[in-house]
């Protein structure tokens, strides 16, 4: 089959490393400022206007911006890679997810990615994933995940930026034992360029099981909230 999507740069495809598929995608809209009341004039001087009070200069940014996080692989599981994360000053374990590049030919390039993490416990989903494709997708037309001969499931497109398209998921922990039981998981899109067609994508579960035990499942941060605290 004739490649169709977009390969994905290597930026993009690191855009989306690390735990982005936890992190919390919802976009806020400014409201628009109130119309500043006109400056009265000021009396006129030989020396040059002061600045006004009502300007901020702005501050330096240095060495106290906020440390960067980085992405490193640090276990290979057949197809499957676990990356993690090294934040500065994080005293815990590096929170870890499992990835795999996708593919519309074996030896293509990357067209996407797909990384898997478990969830704390008590959540409405087993494992939380991030499933980022190329722009020119066509959005109504949504993302389906099937596993070897199973039905397939349907997923909408949480948001697209300039990097690619991202569907965020939850896994039920059955179709997390599917996905252990299973030989290869097909992802299939529509692109804009060929509406009367689909993209299937392979996803190789060779590995996963390994994969998917080796990562911790984090715990659920504590409420502390006044609230919390009298219910104990």
């Amino acid at each position: 089959m004739a490649e169709i999507l977009k390969p994905l740069g290597l930026a993009a495809l690191i855009a989306f490393g690390g735990a982005a598929f936890a992190q919390d995608s919802d976009t806020t809209t400014e409201a628009p400022a109130e119309e500043a009341p006109a400056a009265e004039e000021a009396p006129a001087t030989g020396d040059a206007p002061a600045a006004s009070p009502d300007l901020d200069m702005g501050e330096t940014v240095g060495e106290d911006a906020a440390p960067q996080v980085e992405t490193y692989v640090d276990g290979v599981f057949d197809d499957w890679q676990r990356e993690c994360l090294r934040i500065p000053g994080n005293e815990g374990p590096a929170p870890c997810q499992i990835t795999q590049f996708l593919r519309e030919e074996p030896e293509g390039a990357p067209v996407g990615k797909v990384s898997i993490g478990k969830l704390p416990e008590g959540s409405e989903a087993n494992a939380g994933s991030m499933i980022i494709v190329p722009l020119g997708v066509l959005l109504t037309q949504q993302m389906t995940v099937g596993v070897d001969s199973a039905a397939p499931k349907r997923y909408p497109f949480r948001f697209c930026d300039p990097n690619g398209c991202v569907a965020q998921i939850g896994y039920t922990a059955d179709e997390i034992a599917a996905f252990k039981a299973g030989v290869e998981a097909t992802l299939t899109v529509v692109p804009v360029a060929a509406p009367d067609q689909k993209v299937e994508l392979p996803v190789s579960l060779a590995g996963f099981t390994a994969a998917w035990d080796s990562l911790e499942r984090p715990v659920a941060p504590q409420n502390t909230s006044p609230a919390a605290d009298a219910a104990q």
